[in-house]
């Protein structure tokens, strides 16, 4: 409803970047250029300053950026006001999750949630717990959903529910009889790792930390970006594995994979994280309040 020229100055505002921007407008470069030229004409004065390929708010820019947000926060208020008595849930919302929340977690729970609100439409982005953070940083992202610890205190970080981790090997691995493992057993055989940034990654650095064993005896044999990839790897045999218990269930059935405990246990929160706004849309409380019920039933399933 707000100026488009101001919307698109605004997303430019916020990531210094065009690029970026046109990523997260859904629009093309030279688009997003002819609107903030268009916007900088109404005002007559530059509103970024361009030295090398790289973008700053001039004095008028930030005096424009500055009157945006309460613009857009009143917006908001507005809208939450009027559809508060209209009842009508809809808008567009985008999400970030990491990498195991996008593929095991998030389908059912914004399956439910589009039965129940047709009208919203969401858009999803998936990379890793450090890229979702960082995206939530710059505004890319109204809300992501994550499988670490967030260190940005400037964040809303709401743990919706604790995953368990624990180790996955061949069903002839020596260790498939196992009733519960140590790392320091792990650490005797190749070790199937997720890449550096993701949320499993740095569960498994942080808890390693405080093992006696240490980080530097882990024997990694393969880094791979994807939980699919890595169970695909340990089922062929080439090493062991943790994993969320979350992403093993097809395979345990299937008798493909064994997943054994970890002593002592090893879990990590999955976790809402957003800026804090004063305003939000009403669809993102909505969205917010659906997904803690859903986190709550799935902890009280057996």
């Amino acid at each position: 409803m707000a100026d488009r020229r101001l919307q698109v100055f605004h997303t430019v505002a916020r990531l210094l970047s065009f690029t970026k921007a046109a990523q997260t407008l859904h629009m093309t470069q030279p688009a997003v250029t002819f609107q903030v030229r268009q916007l900088e004409e109404h005002f007559n004065t530059r509103l970024f300053d361009r030295t090398h390929n790289r973008i700053s708010l001039t004095e008028a820019g930030r005096t424009v950026c500055e009157a945006a947000d309460h613009i857009f926060e009143i917006y908001a208020e507005m809208e939450n006001a009027v559809r508060g008595i209209t009842g009508q849930i809809s808008g567009m919302l985008t999400i970030g999750a990491s990498t195991t929340i996008a593929e095991y977690m998030l389908p059912p729970l914004l399956g439910d949630f589009r039965a129940h609100y047709p009208e919203v439409s969401i858009h999803l982005k998936v990379s890793n717990t450090e890229g979702i953070v960082s995206m939530v940083e710059n505004n890319v992202i109204d809300l992501g959903v994550v499988e670490a610890p967030v260190a940005n205190k400037n964040l809303v970080v709401e743990v919706c529910k604790l995953d368990h981790l624990v180790a996955i090997m061949h069903p002839n691995h020596s260790l498939a009889t196992q009733s519960e493992v140590t790392f320091a057993h792990l650490l005797e055989y190749p070790f199937i790792c997720r890449e550096e940034g993701s949320g499993t990654r740095e569960v498994i650095n942080d808890y390693l930390q405080h093992q006696p064993e240490g980080y530097s005896t882990l024997k990694i044999a393969m880094e791979l970006g994807s939980p699919e990839a890595l169970k695909g790897a340990v089922e062929a045999g080439m090493g062991v594995s943790v994993v969320s218990s979350t992403t093993i269930q097809k395979e345990l059935k299937l008798g493909t994979l064994v997943a054994i405990p970890m002593i002592p246990p090893l879990e990590r929160p999955f976790s809402f994280v957003h800026q804090k706004q004063k305003f939000r849309q009403r669809v993102m409380e909505e969205l917010l309040d659906f997904a803690r019920d859903y986190c709550r039933s799935q902890c009280k399933r057996p």
